[in-house]
């Protein structure tokens, strides 16, 4: 494909991504707002800035980028981020963790990858830099990028073995795109060197900025009060975990036997749509459900406690004992280990973790995470570590020490990103 058709594609295709935005809008109202940026229209330009563009897709991205985002405010007191997504869900992330930037930092969704979009949002913002986090690559943006003379960083870069051949697919198109991207500070030497084959000149081996993410008071604070209105009950945190999962969770924590006395069952789904499903699925087996979001000073007493809220799962890896990553017992590629182990809880894993294959290997072998078959020896590992605090300490203690071990990757990113930003 070149990337002439691929243009043509997106021109054609524009109608039906606007219905299917407009769609999904029904089930989530984020979808409908900011329509024009989007279509790279915005207000009144602010001048007066250095800008320093950030793009971060969704929620996953947008966290990593924090440590990133910081000592970018350090180092350039002088200049603004702006920071761009590609879901509501992503910007309300966004949003809350970035507060306390004020003006400094300005939040956008990323026009579509139609060249002339892309151009109007360059002209608007007149970025320095366009830094991408993980994976997020555009063809359209990238060249519009290089015709403007903006240097393109991807950091935090991971590439698996699945995306690399599906990359490897669009052939001339997907070499054409890496070769224009100047900069790539790749989380691995097995990403550093997939992305090399896809063409990329200049690949450098950083680590994972999530490594140094740093938990805010706040939300060891709201662990803190979760905690209390759990009081002594045994808690087995599923975090993240993606659609067809909590009903294979919920089916085999309802034939466990025996179960810890008093165990509660937290779930927070990795999607905010979803949280009305899940707490259908419990209810639909008999169980009763609490949801995060109407709880007050009354103890929890019910099966399940559904985390129906967005930007606090550090809190509740802070109230649990032992905690399952999810998006690992279906082949959806898992998801991010660093923030359990950062908070020393021991860390349960499902069999499809190739999205962060590196790190959760690692963690195992340091002895602060422990890989299961399905969901039923997930609850029966979590009920052992629920019932035997030493062993639990001891998983927490090496979890995070594993953690501690990989810090710096941020001050890594941040050295190779000075060039390109004077």
């Amino acid at each position: 494909m070149t990337r002439g058709v691929y243009s043509a594609l997106w021109v054609l295709a524009l109608p039906f991504v606007l219905g299917r935005l407009w769609w999904r809008g029904l089930r989530e109202p984020g979808y409908r707002q900011h329509l024009g940026e989007r279509l790279g229209f915005y207000g009144r330009r602010d001048a007066g800035w250095h800008t320093l563009w950030v793009h971060a897709v969704s929620v996953g991205e947008t966290r990593a980028a924090e440590p990133l985002v910081d000592a970018l405010m350090q180092a350039y007191p002088d200049s603004r981020i702006v920071l761009t997504h590609m879901t509501p869900t992503g910007r309300a992330t966004g949003k809350a963790l970035y507060a306390k930037h004020g003006a400094r930092l300005v939040q956008s969704y990323l026009p579509y990858d139609i060249e002339w979009l892309v151009r109007r949002f360059l002209r608007f913002f007149a970025p320095r830099i366009c830094i991408l986090m993980e994976t997020e690559v555009w063809p359209n943006m990238i060249a519009a990028c290089q015709r403007h003379d903006v240097p393109v960083a991807l950091v935090n870069a991971r590439l698996s073995e699945r995306s690399l051949r599906r990359g490897q697919r669009f052939g001339a198109l997907m070499m054409q795109t890496a070769r224009g991207i100047t900069l790539v500070a790749a989380q691995t030497e097995a990403d550093a060197a997939r992305v090399r084959a896809l063409g990329s000149p200049k690949v450098e081996v950083t680590g994972s900025i999530k490594f140094d993410v740093v938990v805010p008071q706040a939300a060891l604070d709201t662990g803190a009060w979760l905690r209390e209105r759990i009081g002594g009950r045994p808690v087995l945190l599923c975090a993240s975990t993606r659609e067809g999962e909590e009903a294979l969770i919920l089916d085999a924590w309802q034939a466990m036997a025996p179960r810890p006395q008093g165990m509660l069952l937290a779930i927070v789904p990795r999607h905010p749509q979803r949280f009305d499903e899940v707490a259908g699925l419990a209810a639909a087996r008999g169980m009763t459900v609490q949801r995060r979001s109407q709880l007050g000073e009354e103890p929890v007493a019910a099966d399940v406690l559904l985390g129906d809220s967005m930007g606090e799962m550090f809190a509740y890896y802070e109230a649990c004992d032992c905690a399952f990553i999810g998006g690992s017992l279906l082949p959806l590629g898992g998801q991010n280990l660093i923030e359990a182990c950062a908070l020393a809880r021991p860390v349960l894993v499902g069999q499809h973790t190739f999205n962060f294959a590196q790190a959760t290997e690692e963690a195992i072998a340091a002895g602060g995470a422990l890989r299961v078959k399905d969901a039923a020896r997930m609850l029966e590992q979590g009920a052992r570590l629920l019932a035997d605090r030493g062993a639990r300490a001891t998983m927490g203690q090496r979890a995070a020490a594993f953690a501690g071990a990989h810090k710096g990757a941020t001050l890594r990113t941040l050295e190779l990103l000075r060039p390109l930003i004077h």
